[in-house]
């Protein structure tokens, strides 16, 4: 079961007799195909606080692994102005679930066919501003198709990166997509713990050769 029930944290808010806000209707002021926008308040008793949320939708995604490499896609983003190293992945269309959204979005970017997903992963990306609940899958199963069903309009490439340098390219700033960086790292500590039980996540991530200097701003 992923994530912690909405009624477990309200009842947690009453037992530290912490006040519930009252949340107001709903008001949306932007919508198109991709997301809405909408805005509500609410009602702390000593003040008022109005939240603009933008909804994308549910979006699941995988880490495909073969001989310790990562299947990565390079695909232009807006807000840095370049390309970006990410995981495939993308948005659940309707009557998907997180499985079968996360296979044929592999699909469509890669020309890899997963199979045999298992869950790695569920998170909010945000939990104010933005609603877009994210499933992550791994798996080293897969059968690689022709490329004419790779969108080429969408992605430049796909690579194969081992996946510690993956790691290294995290902190080096080279990978800095939240959403493949979760994934990345997640898979990693699954990985490493398997191979390590009694080792911690910090100590994991401390073997890895690291630019700190670069890394820290």
């Amino acid at each position: 079961m992923y994530g912690v029930s909405l009624e477990h944290d309200m009842a947690s808010m009453k037992e530290k007799k912490m006040k519930v806000p009252q949340i107001g209707e709903k008001q949306v002021v932007y919508e198109n195909r991709y997301q809405r926008i909408y805005c509500v308040t609410a009602d702390f008793g000593s003040f008022m606080k109005e939240y603009f949320v933008m909804e994308t939708g549910q979006r699941s995604g995988v880490v495909v692994v073969h001989e310790g490499s990562v299947l990565l896609v390079r695909q232009y983003r807006l807000l840095i102005g370049r390309l970006s190293y990410e995981i495939p992945g993308g948005k659940i269309d309707d009557g998907e679930t997180p499985e079968t959204s996360a296979v044929r979005e592999c699909l469509e970017e890669t020309g890899v066919h997963c199979r045999n997903l298992r869950p790695l992963l569920f998170f909010h990306p945000g939990l104010d501003a933005l609603h877009n609940p994210t499933y992550l899958f791994h798996t080293n199963e897969f059968v690689e198709t022709s490329s004419e069903k790779i969108h080429t309009d969408e992605i430049e490439q796909h690579v194969w990166i081992p996946l510690t340098s993956c790691i290294e390219m995290v902190f080096n700033k080279e990978i800095i997509d939240s959403f493949s960086i979760i994934g990345l790292l997640a898979y990693h500590n699954l990985m490493s713990s398997q191979s390590n039980p009694f080792e911690s996540a910090g100590e994991r991530l401390n073997n890895i050769s690291l630019n700190r200097d670069e890394f820290i701003e």
